[in-house]
């Protein structure tokens, strides 16, 4: 059964999250369909303009995306603080980028005179939309629902495009991050609509190839408030490898050495392939250490979380 979203989603522990929307009924979000012969190519734009846009707007910050033919991955970080810091008025404007707003809040900013009940209702609407423009349900809905009714509007039919719920992951510390991240770009390679992340079109590792000094992509950076505490050019050579690795393991073969970023983070190879192997969906609510998933599980008031032993084998702990 579905875990309800604030049993999935704990701020508190981490605010890095794997996100998974799938269409309903294998429909085509993007590509050719080899069955009708509809081309859906020109979606996978849709999909990034919407995020570009959403990330501006949201104190969510992006760390992976890759578009697929009938889903997308997207790995986001949540800023707490910045949401904090903005004024009302920033919220305001943010907010009403997305959505037009009621007239007393223009009213608001533009000066207006309004009596106390007006104001205390304005003073409302800041709380619930500083709340909203921090949450990870409310910017996957944002994203979500337009792209539906634009697909709907194309096959000139109506009804639900996405399946019930985004499907959200945990991720407990910066391995588990760095290895999502390196799952969710290598996807097109695993589905054999690219030899090369390079070539992986609509992914932000050819994001991050392409425009290295200007990609709107959250940055490597060796503090953690500064952006994703690894190097580029290593997460690159991270990425290669694991590519060739599931290439190479279906045909029976594992290189023997492994990049100095596993090294440096007590990675072994076999639990990162068995990872990056798996199928287009979390299997697990959280990825993370044994000691991070526990605690997890009781901030978000669970008994237990499954993943344990991927969690030994991909995470361990340090001594």
């Amino acid at each position: 059964m579905p875990q309800a979203r604030n049993r999935q989603i704990s701020l508190q522990d981490t605010p890095y999250y794997h996100c998974i929307s799938r269409c309903v009924r294998r429909a085509f979000l993007c590509g050719k369909d080899t069955h009708t012969g509809f081309d859906f190519e020109h979606r996978r734009q849709w999909i990034v303009d919407r995020i570009k846009l959403l990330c501006s707007v949201f104190a969510i910050d992006l760390c992976a995306y890759a578009i697929m033919s009938n889903h997308y991955h997207v790995v986001i970080r949540i800023n707490v603080d910045q949401v904090k810091q903005w004024s009302d008025q920033e919220v305001a404007r943010r907010w009403m980028q997305l959505f037009s707003g009621p007239l007393l809040m223009h009213h608001y900013l533009d000066n207006a005179s309004l009596t106390a009940v007006e104001k205390e209702y304005v003073a409302s609407l800041f709380s619930i939309w500083r709340g909203r423009l921090g949450d990870l349900s409310w910017f996957m809905r944002c994203l979500n629902e337009p792209i539906a009714r634009m697909a709907n509007s194309e096959d000139h039919c109506t009804g639900r495009f996405w399946e019930g719920r985004f499907k959200s992951q945990a991720l407990l510390d910066a391995r588990a991050v760095l290895a999502c991240m390196a799952y969710v770009d290598l996807n097109p390679i695993r589905a054999a609509m690219a030899k090369t992340p390079e070539q992986s079109d609509y992914t932000s590792i050819q994001e991050r190839i392409v425009h290295p000094e200007d990609s709107w992509l959250r940055p490597f950076a060796e503090q953690e408030e500064n952006g994703i505490p690894f190097d580029l050019k290593e997460y690159l050579q991270l990425v290669d490898w694991g590519g060739r690795e599931i290439k190479y393991n279906k045909r029976g073969y594992i290189p023997a050495q492994a990049p100095p970023i596993l090294c440096r983070l007590k990675m072994d190879a076999a639990p990162v392939l068995d990872y990056l192997g798996r199928v287009d969906q979390p299997v697990f609510g959280a990825v993370g250490p044994v000691s991070k998933l526990r605690a997890f599980a009781q901030s978000v008031g669970r008994s237990f979380i499954k993943g344990q032993l991927l969690g030994k084998r991909l995470c361990p702990e340090r001594i």
